[in-house]
Parts: structure tokens; sequence; C-alpha cells
């Protein structure tokens, strides 16, 4: 089964989702389950995983009330405090749950320093107990403490959002190639080609642009630890559902239909527990 990895949902806030900024006015609006399902038939998807966007319990219950009433989504990716000192508690409460997979924070809003930070790392650390996956969402900048990070949770199952979302629209690669490369020599890490029109010219992309970064994930983590996903809709700022897929299908023409079918389906089902 083919799967998007990486989607989201929300009823849009202005307050909350100051995070949209008027350049991004087309996803300034609510988008439910009825809105992608089209999208998924049209690209021969046949499931997904809902991603959180905000940072609060209701979003988690809001995304496994969605899963609740909709088969296609497999899986969620909540949120809940990972610093709290009733994790353990939330933790043992959201085990109930068969489709929540894992939880993520959005760390780029974060300092650079923040995945050393000792109270967080304790608190991914507890996910492993309930099989609980973690999503890591960072910039760059932040790829040296992402490895302080990984280093210290050989058993946890991660994955990087978005390639780490490098600098595409500017070309910058060598430093952060650097960085992936070490990322992945640890076997329990993942990363989701996904996100990426969003650092590249949103109005002038070329599908060129983004395979020297491909080359890198690919080299580096292999088909066997890639993951598609879509980022709809935030994607739609810089191009609709199949403009963004057609990037990796294109990428993927020479490879073998064992290794599409990985990058494409296989490794989030086996990543996520998804049924």
């Amino acid at each position: 089964m083919v799967i998007d990895a990486h989607q989201h949902f929300w009823v849009y806030d202005g307050e909350r989702d100051a995070w949209i900024t008027e350049e991004m006015s087309v996803i300034r609006r609510n988008f439910f389950p009825e809105n992608l399902i089209p999208l998924l038939a049209e690209n021969n998807i046949g499931g997904c995983v809902a991603v959180q966007a905000a940072q609060s319990e209701s979003e988690t219950e809001f995304l496994l009330q969605l899963a609740e009433a909709n088969d296609f989504i497999k899986g969620v990716v909540g949120w809940t405090d990972l610093r709290s000192p009733d994790l353990y508690d939330r933790l043992d409460f959201y085990a109930q749950y068969e489709k929540l997979s894992g939880f993520r924070h959005i760390v780029q809003a974060e300092s650079d320093d923040f995945l050393t930070r000792p109270d967080f790392i304790n608190g991914v650390k507890a996910l492993h107990a309930f099989d609980f996956t973690y999503d890591i969402l960072i910039y760059p900048t932040q790829l040296e403490a992402a490895l302080y990070f990984v280093r210290q949770m050989p058993e946890m199952k991660l994955v990087i959002d978005h390639l780490a979302k490098p600098y595409i629209k500017s070309g910058e690669i060598e430093a952060w190639a650097r960085s992936m490369k070490t990322l992945a020599a640890f076997p329990n890490v993942f990363c989701k080609v996904s996100g990426m029109v969003t650092e590249a010219d949103w109005k002038n992309w070329k599908k060129e642009d983004f395979a020297p970064y491909l080359d890198v994930v690919f080299e580096e983590f292999g088909c066997e630890r890639l993951m598609y996903g879509s980022d709809w809709p935030v994607c739609l700022v810089a191009g609709e559902y199949k403009d963004q897929k057609s990037i990796l299908d294109n990428y993927l023409f020479s490879y073998t239909e064992e290794q599409k079918a990985m990058v494409m389906g296989g490794n989030a089902i086996r990543f996520y527990n998804l049924s």
C-alpha cells in the first residue's frame, strides 16, 4: 500500500496558527479529511499518517477523532508535554489508542540547543516503553544538537521530518549533507522525503533543484529508511499535491519496484506499526 507518511488537518485559528503568514494565505483555511480523500485517490495512495500541527493535547484528540472516523488515516503523530512530571501517566493513557503511532514537538521553533536538554531527552526516551515513535522536526542549524540527541537513545524509533529542511532555495548543501551522513549512521534513524517544495523557490522551483538533496539521503539512508510524505496542505504554498509527489516519482523512476514500494509505503507501515 502507498502511504503518505506526513500530512496535516486543522481548523484554522489565526492566533494559534500565526506561523501561516500572509504569503501563505492559500492555507489560511480549514483542512479536513474530505479535502484530502480525492487527492489520495487521484494519486493512488491508500492511506496516510496525520501529524500534529499545534502543540496541545486537544490537537492529539482532534486527530485521533478524525482517525477513528476515517479508515484511510492509518496513524497519528500527536503531541503531549514530553517534559511533564506526569508524562508516564499520559503515555499510559494514550497507549489505548491503536492508531496513535508516536509524538512530535515543534523543535524548529525552539532554540538551537533544545534537543540537548536532559528533561526533553528523558521524555522522548520514555516513549520507547510504549512503543511510540518520535518525529524530529528541525532546521539545519539544529542538526548538531540532533546528533547529540540521537546518540542518547539508540533503541528509539526516530524519523527526521522534511530532510531537516535543507536550504534548497539558495542551493546550500555541504554542511547539511555532512550532518545527514552522520545521523544516517544510526540504524534507528529514518528520514521523511517530505516538505521539499516549501524549502525551494515557491514560484520557480524545478524538479532538478531537489536531485542533489535526494542523492544525499538515498545514498546515506538507503531505500530501507526513507519514507514519502506530502506535507499537505503546507505544500500548497508551492505546488499542488500531484506536483510535490511528482518530484519523488520522477527521482525513483530507475529504482526497482521493491525499492519504490519501501519508500512509498512499506517503511512507513513498518516504522509506525500501521495496519
